[in-house]
C-alpha cells in the first residue's frame, strides 16, 4: 500500500476514533497489551532478523537500542496498560479546560480536542511503536508510524499485534498505520501531507529532526537531541556525584536523556576527577567510559584530549566530555552555549546554589541531586511518551496525553448579538 493510501485511510479513521468513549478506548488499550504478549514470539523472531541485518554496520549501544526481549515486550504491554489507567484528556470529565460566563450571558468553554492524524517519524527503537500508538489512541487521534529500515520488521510485527487488539475491541484498525516504504521519499511525503497529517513528530537524531523542521509543510512538534550536562558543584557530595554521573552516562548511553558532559568546579576537581576516572574507566567491566578532557581536566588526570566538537556532540555511546569550570556562573554559561535544552543537573548540598541553577538554566528538565535519566514520560507519571520536546511552543519536556491534544472554544448563548 502506498504512503498516500495509508494516509487516506488514517484520515478516514480519525473521525471514528475521535468519537470513541473513554471506556472503549481503555478496553482497546488492554486488548492491545494482551495481543503484544500473545504475539511476543513473532515479534522476537522479527527483531532477530532486524538485529542480524544491522550487525557489522551498527554500534553495540545502538544494537541494544534496537534489541527486544521478553522483558522489554512485557514492558511495552505495561505501558499500554498504564495509558489505559490515565485520565482521558478529551473525555467527558476532563474535556473542559476552563469556563467563563460573560456579563452578556455567553458561556465560553475552552475544550480539549483530538489532533486528528498524528504522524511519527522515528529511527531504531521498536518500543516507540507501541508507545506512540497508545498515546495517540487515548488522545482520540489516528496514528501513522514511519520507522527506520533497521527496525521495520520489528515494528511491522508490533503493529500487526496492536491492530488485532484494536479489532478485538471493535475499533477501526485503520486508525493505526505503519508506512511500508522506508526510503526518504516516504518521510518527505509525511512532511508535505497537508490536509492529511495534522501533526508531525520526528523522534531521532539531529539530522532527522532538522530535516523535518526545515522541510515540513505540516505542523511539527520538535523533539530534541540530548546534549545533557551534569555540574558537580563546590558543595557536592562527591560519592553521590559519582553515582549520579555513572547512572546518567552508563545505564543506557544510547538514549537522549543520557549525560554527555560533566562540568566540575575547580575547587573539587583535584579530588573528584581521579574518583571519576577510577569509577568510569578502571572499575567498569565490559563498558569503560572514554573521558574526553579539556586542558584543565587533562592536568589532573590522563585521558583523551577533547576535540573542538566534543562539547557539542550527542555521543550516544560510552564517551563523556569533561570540563573544569571556575565557578557556577561559568558552568551555567557553558550550558547556555552548548546545551540542546533537554536535561541538565546540578549536584550540590548548597540550597542557594541549587536554586540559582534551577532558575537560570533554560532546559526542558533541570535537576538537583538526581540523574538526567529520569526525563521520561513513564518516570514523570505520564504512562509513556511520544518524545521529549526541547522547544517552547506548544509543549515542552515529555510529550504525554495532554500535549497531544489541541483545543477549541465552545460558546453557548441565548440569542446574543454583537
Amino acid at each position: 500500500m502506498t504512503t498516500q493510501e495509508l494516509l487516506q485511510r488514517a484520515k478516514a479513521a480519525k473521525w471514528d476514533i475521535s468519537a470513541v468513549d473513554t471506556q472503549t478506548k481503555n478496553r482497546a488499550l488492554l486488548a492491545m497489551a494482551k495481543a503484544l504478549e500473545e504475539h511476543s514470539g513473532d515479534i522476537l523472531v522479527a527483531n532477530r532478523l532486524d538485529l542480524e541485518a544491522a550487525r557489522g554496520t551498527t554500534s553495540e549501544v545502538m544494537l541494544d537500542r534496537l534489541a527486544l526481549s521478553p522483558d522489554r515486550i512485557a514492558g511495552m504491554a505495561v505501558g499500554l496498560q498504564e495509558v489505559a489507567a490515565l485520565p482521558d484528556p478529551v473525555g467527558r470529565e476532563h474535556r473542559v479546560l476552563s469556563r467563563v460566563e460573560r456579563p452578556n450571558g455567553l458561556v465560553i468553554e475552552k475544550t480539549a480536542v483530538p489532533m486528528g492524524v498524528i504522524a511519527i517519524i522515528y529511527e531504531s527503537r521498536p518500543n516507540v511503536t507501541s508507545d506512540a500508538a497508545a498515546l495517540a489512541l487515548k488522545a482520540g487521534s489516528a496514528c501513522v508510524l514511519r520507522c527506520g529500515k533497521e527496525a521495520h520488521r520489528s515494528a511491522a510485527a508490533i503493529v500487526a499485534a496492536l491492530k488485532e487488539g484494536l479489532s478485538t475491541a471493535g475499533l477501526n484498525p485503520d486508525a493505526l498505520q505503519l508506512v511500508e516504504d522506508t526510503s526518504r521519499a516516504s518521510a518527505n511525503e509525511l512532511m508535505t501531507a497537508r490536509g492529511l497529517v495534522d501533526l508531525l513528530i520526528p523522534r531521532g537524531g539531529a539530522g532527522l529532526i532538522r530535516a523535518c523542521v526545515d522541510n515540513a509543510a505540516v505542523p511539527v512538534l520538535e523533539t530534541g537531541t540530548g546534549i545533557c550536562h551534569i555540574y558537580v558543584d563546590t558543595y557536592a557530595d562527591l560519592d553521590m556525584a559519582l553515582e549520579i554521573v555513572e547512572n546518567a552516562k552508563c545505564s543506557r548511553p544510547s538514549v537522549c536523556n543520557a549525560a554527555e558532559v560533566c562540568l566540575v568546579n575547580r575547587t573539587v576537581a583535584e579530588e573528584f576527577l581521579p574518583m571519576l576516572k577510577d569509577r568510569l574507566e578502571h572499575n567498569r567491566f565490559g563498558h569503560p567510559v572514554q573521558l574526553r578532557l579539556d586542558p584543565e581536566a587533562a592536568k589532573i588526570i590522563d585521558g583523551t584530549p577533547a576535540g573542538p566538537a566534543d562539547f557539542d556532540t550527542e555521543f550516544l555511546d560510552y564517551i563523556l566530555a569533561v570540563k573544569v569550570v571556575e565557578n557556577q556562573r561559568e558552568a551555567i554559561d557553558h550550558i547556555a552555549a552548548h546545551s540542546t535544552g533537554h536535561s541538565e543537573a546540578i549536584i550540590t548540598g548548597d540550597e542557594r546554589n541549587a536554586y540559582a541553577f534551577l532558575a537560570r538554566v533554560d532546559s526542558a528538565a533541570v535537576y538537583w541531586n538526581a540523574s538526567t535519566r529520569f526525563t521520561d514520560g513513564g518516570e514523570f507519571g505520564l504512562g509513556c511518551e511520544m518524545g521529549i520536546s526541547t522547544q517552547k511552543l506548544h509543549a515542552r519536556g515529555p510529550l504525554g496525553l495532554a500535549e497531544l491534544c489541541s483545543f477549541k472554544f465552545v460558546i453557548k448563548g441565548g440569542g446574543q448579538t454583537r
